[in-house]
Parts: structure tokens; sequence; C-alpha cells
């Protein structure tokens, strides 16, 4: 069963506004409307335009906070209400939730719930243990949210695996890769330049690391996203947020992106960088492995010595570093809008079908 209305849930701080744009784009193909409730600041311009640029996506701007940026718990009746009356003026077939409380809301269609990402995994990952007692309300969001639920999605085994061990019991899960569709780089030589980016202010994304290491390195290193007030990692090449076309211009041109992560449940700027033709130098995850091996070189997060050697090779090897790129490339190939659509579609339509049995038998 294919649904005809989806509702779906988002920010545009991150990655998660790359995936929603993607998975709107794919359901549009197979004639799904969707309705993008955005959570947290509101899209910039630039963002805007490439959702207007979705057919059948529509953009509602709810003016709810973040989770991982407001510790009060789950939503109040306030805030159902607003998501509730986007569910009655949408009358959607499916909502889809990409945060954890407002899979509570109270909805009366199926809600399939996308974990892309949690404090308590980032937590464990970055800092060791569990996050203090002040995070104690923002668990409870996330347990009322697993609770109303009726289906959960994770972009990797991996992560869902270490998801289920902070939070279990979770609602019947399922592993959906996420992913995109780039038009394969132009044609020439690489330029010689190790390229970073995403929220550089994160101590996930392993940053610390390539400013240790970058001023020992014979080429330069350019970061490019938003960085904390007053960070200016020596020695790193700070380009500020750039537009995704920007942005992909410059891996298109890059010869190497490092992404020497402490936690990474997915990485949608890994996949873009591989798409576009770089070699790949990643922290050694469980969820980078199982999407990147022998695809890419991996070094144990947090020890800037062991980035640096992998660094210092590729950039002196011009063979390993080419045959490395192919791989990456040909392994980015595997994640596609189209593959990652049909994995939701097939969830939906479960839970559509499972909806129709219990309106059978309740009759």
């Amino acid at each position: 069963m294919t649904p005809r209305r989806v509702l779906l849930t988002a920010d545009a701080v991150g990655g998660v506004w790359t995936f929603a744009l993607e998975l709107a784009r794919g359901l549009a193909d197979q004639g799904v409307e969707t309705l993008l409730a955005v959570l947290g600041p509101a899209p910039d311009a630039a963002q805007r335009r490439a959702a207007f640029a979705v057919p059948g996506l529509r953009l509602a701007l709810t003016g709810l906070p973040l989770e991982w940026q407001d510790r009060a718990g789950p939503f109040d009746a306030s805030a159902r209400r607003r998501l509730l009356a986007l569910e009655r003026a949408f009358r959607p077939d499916i909502v889809h939730a990409s945060g954890f409380r407002e899979a509570a809301a109270g909805f009366a269609a199926p809600v399939l719930l996308t974990a892309h990402s949690c404090v308590r995994t980032w937590w464990r990952a970055c800092r060791g243990g569990d996050p203090p007692p002040e995070w104690d309300s923002y668990a409870a969001g996330v347990r009322q949210g697993l609770a109303a639920a009726d289906a959960l999605a994770a972009p990797t085994a991996a992560y869902l695996s270490a998801f289920a061990g902070a939070w279990d019991p979770l609602p019947p899960a399922r592993v959906v890769p996420n992913g995109l569709d780039l038009p394969p780089p132009p044609p020439g030589p690489r330029r010689p330049v190790v390229l970073a980016a995403g929220r550089l202010w994160d101590e996930a994304k392993g940053i610390a690391s390539l400013a240790a290491v970058a001023p020992r390195l014979p080429w330069p290193v350019e970061v490019a996203g938003e960085a904390a007030a007053g960070q200016a990692d020596e020695g790193l090449h700070h380009l500020g947020r750039l537009a995704p076309a920007d942005l992909h211009a410059r891996m298109a041109e890059a010869a190497i992106f490092a992404a020497p992560a402490r936690y990474e449940p997915f990485g949608l700027g890994i996949l873009e960088a591989a798409t576009r033709g770089c070699a790949l130098v990643l922290g050694e995850l469980p969820s980078l492995v199982e999407l990147w091996k022998g695809a890419a070189r991996f070094v144990p997060p947090g020890e800037p010595e062991a980035l640096l050697a992998a660094l210092q090779e590729l950039i002196v090897d011009t063979s390993a570093r080419g045959r490395l790129a192919d791989a990456a490339r040909e392994r980015a190939a595997l994640y596609t809008r189209a593959r990652m659509t049909e994995g939701y579609l097939g969830l939906y339509g479960d839970l559509l079908a499972a909806r129709r049995v219990v309106r059978r038998r309740a009759a």
C-alpha cells in the first residue's frame, strides 16, 4: 500500500534537512505529497528555495524547539495541539517523525519514527557514560516518543544496535540507509587539499584532531561549516557555512575528505563527498565501517597521530588515493534516493496494512 500524503517532521540545522528533502523528492517521484513540518530554527533562504523546488512538497514552520536544544521534556498540550492541527489540515496517511517527542503528539495516522541521533548515544561515544541528570526530562520525551511510535527506522544496523542499548524497549525496528542523488563530478585534476565539513563546534566530528595535525601536513586543511563563537582552530582554513551547491563544488575539487568522527550514525556529508569523488579518511566507528569498509581509510577516533599518518600516506601515494576515491564513488552508488525511498515506502505500506487489519477486526 502506498500512501497519498506523508506528514514528515525535520529540522533545518544539519543532515536531517538533507534527508527530508531527498526523501520528499523520492516520494514525489512516486506520486506522494509531503508536508514538511520544521522544528527549531527556520530554514534560511537557500533552504527554502530548495524545499520549494521539490514537487508536491509543502512547508510548515512550527516554531517548536528542537528537543536536544530544549530540556523541558515531552511537548506540552499547546505544542501537541499545533502538530495535531497540521495533521487535521493535511490529512496524511502516515506521520513520519524525525524527532522523538513529536511522535507522541497523539496523531491519528500511523507513526513511523526515524532515529537519526540522540543525546544519550552521542554522550556515550563522545564523553563516556550517560548524560547528567539535567537531561532526564529530555530522556522522558524520547521514551514517550518511542512508546507512541508504531515502528522505528535507523540508517545503519550499528546505530540501531547502539540506540537499542540506550533506550530498549523499542517498537518494531528496521534499517533503512540514507540516500541521495548528486551528479557525477566534472573530469579534471584534484586540488591538493584535505576537506572537512559539518558542525565544527560538535566534538563528535573530530575537528580537534584535524586541527592538531594540520600544521604538519604539506596540504592545506579546509573546513566548511558553522563554528562556535571564537572557534579559530590554528592551522585550519575556515570556509564558513557554505550553500549545498558551493560545498558540493568544493568536494568535487578536493582530493581527500576527512571525517575523523567520534560519533556518526550515518554521515550524509561523507556520502556527498564520496559521490563527488573524494578519497575518504574516516573515524573507525561501527556505523562507518558498516557503510564504507573497503572504500575508505579508517583511523581510531581521538588519535591525531594515526590521522596524521593516514593523511600523509594518501597525500604521497597518488595511486592509492585514486583507488580509494574510485572505491568510495562505487560504494556511494549503493546509497541512492530511490533505494531510501523504496525502504520507507515498504515501511509505510506495512503500517497501513496493519492499520487496515486492526480496523477490520474492530468492525
